[in-house]
């Protein structure tokens, strides 16, 4: 069947969001940017933004009858075919919103399982993602899904008085099985890998999309791993043998976090999701010149906590410092604000050293700045763990 979403290029779309009683304006607000990032990651154009102060959700549009009124006037007069809603539709909502609006409606989850079908290179990635969408498909079929192609023979497939929709569903559910087969395959073959590198010391970078884990990875295993300044740049698991001074040790490159991840995707990327489960050694990267860091940490952190209850010997890596300007607060209306970078030595001085009694180490990838410590830090991390294996092995005394 292939994927089932349409290509975005050069699209031109609107975003909507809601303000509920949950969350605040500008989590709101930073959460509409974020769906924007991932629009332009997608290859669409943000031409405009509609938010909307409700208590939650509306259950039937998402947004109330008056807004929708206003998106469609704005579609029209703009002829502007795409509207994207910040968060998971149900079934009903996307009927209603699509009668109204009578143009292309995604959400978030749409959004992020294409750009993931995009950028799935391996067997893999696309048999993962390919499952994510059709069980994201499954149960939001309606009459006005184009029919799947048919497939040949099948005797006894269409009982009497079958629906077009029934028939629909029974072949997406048919694939479902097929590629949770082939993934059960998959995910065998990826643990007998594991099980033949030996007993070397794992180490996994994990951490939000878009922080810099590819250029870590590039930069301590001398190898070129894709990396670009888009988000889910990396799908596929990538592991290198890292040495550093006479200690070897397998690096992973994990699929970036992101808030509101399709569960779809949680379940579908469990080689990824094994990878950080069977690290000894977590390096948490952040991205310190993003505003919104700590939020970024939190979803990472509450993601790792679902995947895996063991605490791991962590290094929280702020990653990007070449980039971090701190904004000084205003001392009175008359003085504007300044905005200045941090020394080094400044920034091991703030509240971010200290970041939840966690090794904390700042660097810049990209500027290839105070690598060195991270190395040593790195080092010391691996060398305890080797050394609690191998007791007897010497050769690093």
């Amino acid at each position: 069947m292939g994927h089932v979403l349409v290509d975005y290029v050069e699209e031109r779309c609107v975003l909507v969001g809601v303000i509920t009683d949950n969350i605040t304006e500008e989590q709101a607000r930073e959460y509409i940017e974020e769906l924007k990032f991932l629009a332009e990651t997608a290859g669409a154009i943000t031409e405009k933004v509609f938010l909307q102060k409700l208590p939650a959700s509306n259950p039937k549009t998402y947004v109330g009858a008056g807004k929708i009124e206003e998106i469609r006037n704005f579609i029209e007069a703009e002829e502007i075919k795409t509207v994207i809603f910040d968060d998971e539709l149900s079934p009903s909502q996307l009927r209603n919103i699509e009668r109204a609006l009578n143009v292309k409606i995604l959400d978030r989850n749409n959004l992020i399982l294409d750009i993931f079908a995009k950028r799935a290179r391996t067997a893999a990635a696309k048999t993962q993602v390919e499952l994510a969408q059709l069980q994201y498909l499954l149960p939001r079929l309606t009459r006005m899904w184009t029919h799947l192609e048919r497939q040949k023979g099948g005797i006894g497939l269409r009982g009497p008085g079958e629906t077009q929709i029934e028939m629909d569903r029974r072949i997406i559910k048919q694939k479902i099985s097929l590629l949770k087969k082939k993934l059960a395959a998959i995910d065998k073959q990826k643990k007998t890998q594991r099980g033949n590198r030996g007993q070397l010391v794992r180490v996994a970078l994990v951490g939000y999309t878009n922080v810099g884990k590819s250029t870590i990875m590039n930069l301590l295993s001398k190898s070129n791993v894709f990396a670009e300044n888009k988000l889910f740049a990396t799908l596929d698991t990538t592991v290198r043998k890292v040495v550093i001074e006479n200690l070897p040790f397998l690096m992973t490159d994990t699929v970036g976090f992101i808030r509101k991840l399709p569960h779809q995707l949680i379940d579908s990327f469990k080689s990824t999701l094994d990878e950080v489960r069977e690290a000894d050694v977590l390096v948490h990267v952040l991205d310190i010149s993003h505003p919104n860091f700590e939020d970024h940490y939190n979803v990472v952190c509450q993601t790792l906590a679902e995947i895996d209850d063991k605490e791991k010997p962590t290094i929280v890596l702020f990653n990007k410092i070449d980039a971090y300007t701190f904004v000084e607060k205003e001392k009175d209306d008359l003085t504007p604000k300044e905005a200045f970078n941090y020394s080094l030595d400044d920034l091991k001085k703030t509240w971010m050293a200290k970041l939840n009694d966690k090794k904390c180490v700042f660097i810049s990838a990209y500027k290839k700045q105070n690598i060195d410590e991270f190395k040593s830090v790195l080092y010391e991390k691996v060398k305890k763990i080797f050394q609690e294996r191998y007791p007897y092995h010497n050769f690093l005394y």
